[in-house]
This record gives C-alpha cells, sequence and structure tokens, in this order.
C-alpha cells in the first residue's frame, strides 16, 4: 500500500506495557508514522481510537499489562488493533450517562471509527478498529473569476507551515483542511480591514450581500 508520495504504508507493531503514562507516547508515535504515510487528516481520530482502546485495557485488564500496538491498512482503512493476554475482559459498548465518568471509552470508538471488534485467539485479545479517509475535495461545478480567485489565496495558505502539518503530506487539502484554510483567509482578511480602520461588521454585511448576487446569476 502506497500513500500520495509512493511511499510504502507498511504495518508496524509496537509492544509496550499498559500504563497511563504510556499513552501520550502512543499518540505521539501515532502522529509520525500517519505523517510518514500521508495521513494527517487521520492524526486527531486515530490517537483518539488508540487512546480509549489502551485505556481500556489499563481499566479492565490491569496497569501493566504487556500490551501490542499494531497498525496497518485494510485497503483504504486505517486499522488499529490493540492486543493484550486476557480473553476473558471483553470490551462492551455502553450507553453511558452524562453524569458518568467512566464507560465511555468503546462508544467513543464506536463514535469516530468507521467499524471495531474483537477477535479472541489462543493467547490473546484483539480489539480494532478502523478509520475511513477523509473524501478528498471536490472539484467545483462550474469556473469563473471568484472560484479562480478564492483557488489562489488556497495555494497561498497551503504553502503556509502549521502546526498540523508534517512531512509527506498529501498533496490535496481534504475537505476539512479546505475549510480550515478558508476560515483563515476570512479572519486574516477582517483583521487587515480592522487594521485599516474598517468597519468589520458592514464588511461582512457588504460581502455577504455580494454573494447573494452573485449567486443569483445563472452559472
Amino acid at each position: 500500500m502506497y500513500n500520495a508520495t509512493g511511499r510504502p504504508r507498511k504495518p508496524w507493531t509496537l509492544p509496550f506495557v499498559a500504563q497511563a503514562e504510556e499513552v501520550a507516547a502512543l499518540r505521539r508515535v501515532m502522529r509520525l508514522h500517519l505523517g510518514i504515510w500521508g495521513m494527517p487528516d487521520l492524526v486527531e481520530a486515530a490517537q483518539l481510537c488508540v487512546t480509549e482502546l489502551v485505556s481500556n485495557v489499563i481499566t479492565h485488564v490491569g496497569a501493566g499489562t504487556p500490551t501490542t500496538l499494531v497498525v496497518a491498512m485494510n485497503g483504504s482503512h486505517l486499522r488499529i488493533e490493540v492486543h493484550d493476554p486476557d480473553t476473558r475482559a471483553l470490551p462492551t459498548l455502553l450507553q453511558a450517562g452524562v453524569d458518568c465518568e467512566g464507560g465511555r471509552g468503546m462508544a467513543l470508538v464506536e463514535a469516530t471509527a468507521a467499524r471495531w471488534g474483537v477477535e479472541l485467539c489462543a493467547d490473546r485479545k484483539v480489539t480494532w478498529c478502523e478509520l475511513a479517509p477523509e473524501p478528498a475535495l471536490s472539484a467545483p461545478t462550474h469556473d469563473g473569476p471568484s472560484l479562480s480567485r478564492a483557488e489562489g489565496l488556497l495555494d497561498l495558505y497551503r504553502a503556509e507551515p502549521t502546526s498540523r502539518e508534517v512531512s509527506g503530506g498529501v498533496n490535496r487539502l481534504s475537505l476539512a483542511h479546505a475549510e480550515e484554510a478558508v476560515i483563515d483567509i476570512i479572519a486574516d482578511l477582517l483583521h487587515w480591514l480592522q487594521a485599516h480602520g474598517r468597519d468589520v461588521d458592514e464588511m461582512l454585511d457588504r460581502a455577504q450581500a455580494h454573494f447573494e448576487a452573485e449567486a443569483d446569476v445563472p452559472a
């Protein structure tokens, strides 16, 4: 399996001892590897799933349990597995109440992952989940000066390094990252207007009116 940069996405395995102190290190490792794989859009979801799967082992099997993290690709999905030696303590999906401090782990995994499950082997239990890649930004249905100018601005913001970027990133922005870039552009323009003594609310109203007027014009 190769990413957009042509680098192979080879499965990797990391043995560790299930301790609360290890979770932060596992999250850092996950960010690093997904950056190398060209999958920065899945970092936050993958970190959440790893946190909850490992916390589940600590809570229900015990701190200090020899555990293994396995990360691989299953088709286009990112597969995360946590192996532990206890085949009796099975994770369950609980409907935790608002005031309940526990029982939310697998519910968060359920809400985040495309699918998850448990496999019982002779000597271990494998709790796994799979994350679907975010859809790529779709091509516009029509072109024009406004879209061309917007694409030019987005290209500039693509080139700006951010705290979320890592080496080996994808060539095209995901929809989520494109939305963040658009918000950054709008905010920066509002700062510029304010710095030049303009009424920001008035500018937003004028921009909205301009947008609605252009939207009514047939393509």
